[in-house]
């Protein structure tokens, strides 16, 4: 059985020289409170280059973090600065992420795009096939997939800890209106955000590590959703709930919510044993093991969102620099969308939607 707290971190660090240098796309506060100070502690990352509608905010972002290149939307579509970075990282509007990362792909640039990859499956389609005509590296931002707590639970269930895996559960949820007392915001928008708001922004968390953790995909999803809030008019899921079946007949159950209190939380059961992630998705992801009469309790100190984004771009920077094999990469991402588009039909129609 491999050891409980005692494991290597980085264990994808490959041996890589150099420095990518990143042109962000979209300054929302994810991008200018988090993915840039992750980058500055970042190994091999430098952000040279900000992109907004707006050149008064870019340029005074810019000034603000000493980032030598500010340009519009419009100036990063006409080439403005592309001899200043090497790859992209869209932070925008789900809707709006194809747009940005064929302009990158064509001046072939690198993309890491923030998940959900798009707004519906055909456009992620064409933006996976954009980078691939271009030959250039596509990652989706799962940064779960890069943090340390995550990496440990995946090891130990193909070590058997927990035996033959049989159910999870997960949950995200959050007050939206709270943090941004907004009701016109993009995410309860589904010009922006695609299907819905609550699956596409949270509920894909569960899903998404769930598939990481176990290797696997989904087979089949039964979901429900509701919207009751008058902010939630134009979405179908300001409540969701659904049931998968995975491959080898695991069973899952997740539920994600933009109109409750914040709670994060994914739990995996076998035969065996159990791993708990909590929170898992928001905050310091903690480990807690049980199997028999054993209960442990694996803490990660300070390895909050911003470090999970830190790992997540030191990741992406050793893989376009070494030329090594990238996970998450665009087909992956293909798969969540799909998933994404299989849970809201299931929803309308109320039936068992096939995968």
């Amino acid at each position: 059985m491999l050891p409980l707290t005692d494991y290597e971190r980085q264990d994808w660090k490959t041996a890589a020289e150099g420095t990518v240098r990143f042109a962000l796309i979209g300054l929302g506060w994810w991008t200018t409170d988090l993915a840039m100070p992750a980058i500055e502690a970042a190994e091999h990352c430098e952000t040279t280059v900000l992109v907004s509608s707006s050149s008064e905010k870019a340029g005074r972002i810019a000034d603000n973090h000493d980032v030598p290149n500010a340009i519009t939307y419009d100036e990063y579509h006409e080439g403005a600065a592309s001899d200043e970075y090497d790859a992209v990282y869209v932070c925008t509007p789900n809707a709006f992420h194809l747009d940005y990362a064929e302009t990158a792909a064509e001046f072939g640039k690198a993309v890491l795009c923030e998940k959900p990859m798009e707004a519906t499956v055909q456009r992620a389609e064409r933006l996976v096939d954009a980078c691939e005509e271009n030959d250039v590296p596509l990652m989706v931002a799962y940064r779960m997939h890069t943090d340390p707590a995550v990496r440990r639970a995946r090891e130990l269930i193909r070590d058997g800890f927990i035996g033959e895996p049989v159910s999870v559960y997960g949950n995200n949820s959050q007050p939206i209106l709270e943090m941004i007392p907004d009701p016109n915001q993009w995410r309860l928008n589904p010009d922006l955000t695609g299907y819905g708001s609550s699956v596409m922004d949270l509920g894909i968390y569960s899903i998404n590590t769930t598939r990481f953790l176990l290797d696997a995909d989904p087979v089949a999803v039964h979901a429900r959703m509701t919207s009751s809030h008058e902010a939630f008019s134009d979405v179908p899921d300001e409540r969701s709930s659904a049931m998968f079946r995975f491959e080898d007949d695991v069973h899952m159950t997740t539920t994600s919510s933009q109109n409750a209190q914040d709670d994060t939380h994914l739990k995996i059961t076998g035969t065996d044993g159990q791993i708990e992630l909590t929170p898992a998705f928001h905050g310091t992801c903690t480990l807690h093991l049980s199997r028999g009469e054993l209960n442990v309790t694996v803490e990660h100190d300070g390895i909050d969102a911003q470090r999970e984004m830190r790992e997540e771009f030191e990741y992406f920077a050793n893989r376009v620099l070494s030329g090594e094999e990238i996970y998450a990469d665009g087909d992956h991402g293909l798969t969540d969308m799909r998933i994404l588009a299989a849970m809201y039909e299931s929803a309308e129609r109320d039936e068992l939607v096939e995968l």
